[in-house]
């Protein structure tokens, strides 16, 4: 080895070490989030969502929000288009799609639906249209959820509300 890439060696361990030390000197803390807390419970909490604040006092994601009168009713419709993509409508009742009011206050019969395909979360809808692309063959388990602008599950009696359908692309 050329004493060039040994000295870059020694000079980035002796570096990262010594920042290390300085940021611990300075009261410098790790940011993040406490992934063995009930808050977090990874069954319910999906990183891909790209949001990990947990906004003060409100329900956040996995959380059960409590729908007002008039409930939120939800049903789902698949159409085609194309061999291997399909349109699905999420057709809601006393619920009002807000892409504006995301990560915002809770307001009641308002939010955005998460949708799963065979148990993987997809991008969120906020319409009632959702693009479902490039599904492989076979049979496709469709669930979709009612959440509030602050991610929590919209439910009744501790129930979220949501509704699922089976589709087979061949």
């Amino acid at each position: 080895m050329p004493k060039t890439l040994i000295f870059l060696i020694i000079g980035l361990f002796f570096g990262a070490g010594l920042g290390f030390l300085t940021a611990v000197t300075s009261g410098a803390q790790l940011e993040g989030h406490d992934h063995g807390s009930a808050a977090h419970d990874h069954a319910a909490h999906n990183h891909g969502d790209g949001d990990h604040s947990d906004h003060a006092g409100h329900a956040g994601h996995g959380q059960m929000i409590e729908a007002e009168a008039p409930v939120p009713t939800l049903m789902l419709h698949i159409l085609p288009d194309g061999a291997q993509s399909r349109n699905l409508h999420i057709m809601t009742q006393n619920f009002t799609f807000s892409p504006t009011g995301v990560n915002g206050d809770h307001v009641p019969g308002e939010g955005h639906a998460h949708i799963y395909v065979n148990g993987v979360k997809q991008p969120r809808a906020y319409s009632e249209y959702v693009h479902l692309d490039a599904l492989p063959k076979g049979t496709h388990d469709i669930r979709v959820t009612l959440n509030g602008n602050t991610h929590g599950y919209l439910a009744v009696d501790g129930v979220p509300i949501e509704a699922t359908t089976t589709m087979t692309i061949e």
